[in-house]
């Protein structure tokens, strides 16, 4: 039974999806030339820094509007010019060898100044078929560089942080701990001030969720609101962290980045067991296991010199990728596949590089040669895999087998106890006892070897030591040597995007020469150093940034801050962020009193529209052909637990932007659309939650009607509701049951839908009424966000 009744106008409905088209286009629209391109050259010259930095100023640019011609890909350079190291940049250039792109210092003599200046459309850079333009403020950054020597430096990224000083504060009164100083540092030089601290209410809803992935209860929110004391808030972190919903919602992202799923991809798209490595995740953030180790074990745990079942079940992280079961493909060409997907997600994962630009050429952006790719495809090219599946039934190897007795003994953390079945094998690495050959493929096609490399790391990264051993044990002694530039940084700024809502570094994906400038360059690094000295605590460094002002702030915005700074770039306020899609039907369960809170063990069927699998079954059968819904207890689990067909994953979730785990996505992409509305009003799930959540508010404050809305509204948004607010959710109440009296609602269909039921002497139309206003109450705004 759809609900669209709740939406009192179609007209007003009709009124959003107009705005939001016309906000498409808006944004489509946008200039891309950036913040100064309607700038004249001479207000330019206002806007111009006294010092031109090459990373911050000038390698954004040629990056975007240059490098496709003239960067680091040797076999894209046009005109003999690269303008990706100083030594190219200053080289001779022309038939004759007789111009030259830049001369430090001499604007006549460097023809990159008068190319950008030129009016001349067969003269002018960029070329305007290129459909890539400088505005006059970037002419002007590019020859007053080239004026001040024209200095190159290494890309910020590949170069190891360095310890920064603390800034100096005069009169600092906001600073909780050292991030705050870095960011009222950029605030002050910006003419900006923090905001004033979030209500109590406001931060223990953000903390609960940004460290939980759960709601706080009534009870939790009206003890905080009550206990003055100084170390009230810090008791609550410390509480929160030592929860197994931590670890749970720890594991849920790393599930994105793990691109984890319950079946094999491609056509047939069989069912697979990986559960006991997901269990194992969710041990690891639960006891704190130190990121370095966390990372170690899934890279290289059957290697380890003392390497145990845990260890080895840790590495099913590199066996996560797709695996097909179709006929007639070639079995070397998917093999090829296989490995190709670990090294990207390596790439991705741990350096935020972009490593699949160069399988076919040299990268275009980035110091990364088609050689670096598959010398680093060299390192999981080694294990004795096979490119076709031979049918659903047979686990591709290599795979460990997990008994009731291991699961009972070294691995206690594996839940099977809802297993159907005595043991599971679980596919996992193992190195062959001779090495596989590894080549630079041309064009990256499977059946074209050119030249044979061997296991080696990005120079431009940091140089191999020849200390470690040339396999993927090696390449995590690597990944965590004191001198690599990335991992720290990259680890740190995930932790910063799961706090803040993005990262210090807002592509969080790319931190190569086409990913975002970091927003506080010294406090990015100042982290990273922390988190390293500290013992790669991920429990600690959460906690740190929670306890700073920087995150205690208000959410409210000024119309100046809108109009100044619109993305929170600065951070003179906290973010309003929606909550993920699991969070939002887990919100949904827990304070309905529906969530199951069993830890570990098979995934689950919760409720989807009925048909979506057998319409787009590949034909192979199978347990994934049809899709059987869970029963009783299973169908509240929480959603991390949710069962992840590749070829149809959770429809609910994908409408809120959950990620397809295909691939490894460390940054999920943020939407807004009336599909998300429309799910919210009719998703059983949450139809079901609402009336659970009304029975629970008879239960807990009796029959008045008021009483229960307002504990009802208190559970979904952590506050309680203003006099307006009540007024206007009263007046919800008597128009349902004034639709219920006029059969427009019928309770008999209303209260079916859903399995949960209860036994309590609650007449239908009272409780029906109080359903449909908690479950508008669900749909708020407020209630499907962070705060």
């Amino acid at each position: 039974m759809p609900f669209f009744f709740l939406i009192n106008s179609k007209i007003e409905m009709w009124k959003a999806v107009c705005i939001i088209l016309l906000l498409c286009c808006i944004i489509g629209c946008k200039n891309t030339k950036g913040e100064y391109a309607g700038i004249s050259q001479q207000e330019s010259l206002k806007q111009m820094p006294d010092s031109i930095d090459f990373s911050f100023h000038i390698k954004p640019i040629l990056s975007d509007r240059c490098f496709a011609c003239h960067g680091p890909d040797k076999n894209a350079i046009e005109g003999g010019l690269s303008l990706n190291k100083a030594e190219d940049a200053y080289a001779a250039i022309g038939e004759n060898k007789d111009r030259y792109a830049i001369v430090p210092r001499d604007l006549e003599k460097s023809e990159l100044v008068k190319r950008i200046f030129e009016e001349d459309p067969n003269l002018i850079m960029p070329p305007p078929e290129s459909n890539l333009s400088l505005s006059n403020y970037e002419k002007e950054l590019l020859k007053k560089w080239v004026a001040q020597g024209a200095v190159y430096k290494k890309h910020w990224a590949f170069v190891p942080p360095e310890d920064p000083s603390i800034p100096q504060i005069e009169n600092d009164q906001w600073s909780q701990n050292e991030i705050d100083k870095f960011i009222l540092k950029k605030l002050e030089a910006q003419g900006f001030s923090p905001s004033k601290k979030a209500e109590k209410e406001q931060l223990m809803r953000r903390v609960f969720f940004s460290i939980s992935g759960l709601p706080p209860s009534v009870e939790q929110v009206n003890a905080f609101l009550n206990d003055g004391r100084p170390g009230a808030y810090e008791k609550i972190i410390d509480s929160l962290l030592n929860t197994t919903a931590y670890a749970e919602y720890m594991a849920a992202d790393w599930m994105d980045v793990a691109r984890y799923a319950d079946t094999h991809g491609y056509q047939d798209d069989f069912e697979r067991i990986m559960w006991p490595w997901r269990d194992w995740v969710i041990h690891a953030f639960d006891k704190n296991m130190p990121y370095d180790q966390f990372v170690t074990y899934q890279l290289a745990g059957d290697l380890l010199p003392n390497s145990t079942k845990e260890s080895i079940l840790a590495t099913g992280f590199n066996r996560n990728h797709k695996i097909t079961a179709e006929g007639g493909v070639i079995p070397e060409e998917y093999r090829i596949e296989y490995v190709e997907d670990r090294t990207v997600t390596f790439g991705t994962a741990f350096l935020g590089m972009t490593m699949e630009c160069a399988r076919c050429h040299d990268h275009k952006y980035d110091p990364l040669s088609q050689k670096d790719h598959f010398q680093l495809f060299g390192f999981f090219n080694n294990i004795d895999e096979d490119g076709l599946m031979p049918s659903a039934q047979i686990i591709p190897k290599p795979y460990m087998t997990i008994s009731k007795q291991d699961a009972e003994g070294v691995l206690s953390f594996v839940n099977m106890t809802t297993a159907s079945m005595p043991k599971v094998d679980v596919m996992v690495m193992q190195e062959m006892p001779q090495p596989r050959e590894t080549f630079i493929l041309n064009r990256g096609v499977y059946d074209q070897p050119t030249d044979q490399v061997f296991p080696e790391t990005p120079e431009a990264i940091l140089p191999f030591p020849k200390e470690f051993p040339k396999n993927r044990l090696g390449l995590s002694k690597w990944l965590f040597h004191k001198d690599n530039p990335l991992t720290a940084r990259v680890a740190v700024n995930r932790i910063w995007q799961r706090m803040f809502g993005k990262g210090l570094v807002e592509s969080s994906y790319d931190f190569g020469n086409q990913g975002a400038l970091p927003s506080h360059p010294e406090l990015l690094d100042f982290l990273a150093i922390k988190f390293m000295e500290d013992g790669w605590d991920l429990k600690q460094i959460m906690k740190y940034m929670a306890m700073s002002a920087t995150y205690q702030q208000s959410s409210e915005i000024s119309k100046e801050m809108a109009e100044k700074d619109p993305e929170n770039t600065y951070l003179a306020r906290a973010s309003r962020l929606r909550l993920s899609a699991e969070m939002i039907r887990d919100q949904a369960l827990k304070v309905s009193g529906l969530l199951n809170a069993e830890v570990g063990g098979p995934s689950v069927k919760p409720y989807q529209p009925e048909g979506i699998w057998e319409e787009t079954t590949g034909g192979g059968g199978g347990s994934t052909s049809t899709y059987v819904q869970s029963s009783g207890k299973d169908l509240y689990r929480k959603s991390v637990y949710t069962f992840w067909k590749r070829t149809v994953p959770p429809p609910s979730m994908m409408t809120f932007d959950a990620s397809s785990r295909d691939l490894c996505t460390v940054k999920r992409q943020e939407t807004n659309t009336p599909l998300q509305a429309l799910v919210l009003l009719n998703d059983p799930q949450l139809i079901e939650a609402a009336r659970a959540l009304a029975y629970k508010a008879v239960g807990v404050v009796g029959q008045e009607p008021t009483d229960q809305i307002k504990y009802v509204f208190q559970n979904a948004t952590s506050r309680k509701p203003k006099e307006e607010e009540l007024q206007i959710l009263n007046g919800l109440y008597l128009d349902a049951l004034q639709r219920i009296e006029t059969g427009e609602i019928i309770p008999e269909e209303y209260l079916s839908i859903g399995e949960f039921s209860v036994t309590a002497n609650i007449p239908s139309k009272q409780i029906t009424a109080l359903a449909l206003t908690a479950h508008t109450i669900l749909n708020l705004d407020e209630t499907i966000s962070r705060g």
